[in-house]
């Protein structure tokens, strides 16, 4: 039985080694996604991304929170329903800012 795995994972490893196309080193290949990259990893984004993000995270975080407190404010009452509402005037004033900055103009 020892001798048949061995020469399974031995056959195995000659298989393989007798199909790959190419050897090159690790220090080039592509982390688990099988392509080579078209750039640096630390190249730098355009400035306007930063904005985007931004506006991402505002309407992210407002989904996270108001999917729980649509939940319990029925319980809750009325003081759920204004500190609700001051949380969408806070990512309001986000939305405004990115507005203003021009984050949503695409031309």
């Amino acid at each position: 039985m020892l001798g048949v795995s061995l020469a399974l994972v031995v056959g195995a490893y000659a298989a393989s080694n007798a199909i790959r196309l190419a050897r090159r080193p690790a220090a080039v290949l592509p982390f688990e996604s099988g392509m080579p990259p078209q750039q640096h990893a630390v190249s730098r984004y355009h400035v306007r991304w930063y904005a985007v993000t931004l506006l991402f995270l505002a309407f992210d975080m407002e989904m996270i929170f108001m999917y729980p407190w649509a939940i319990v404010v029925a319980d809750m009452g009325t003081s759920a329903v204004v500190e609700m509402f001051g949380f969408l005037a806070i990512l309001l004033v986000g939305v405004a800012y990115l507005w203003r900055e021009g984050a949503l103009r695409w031309t």
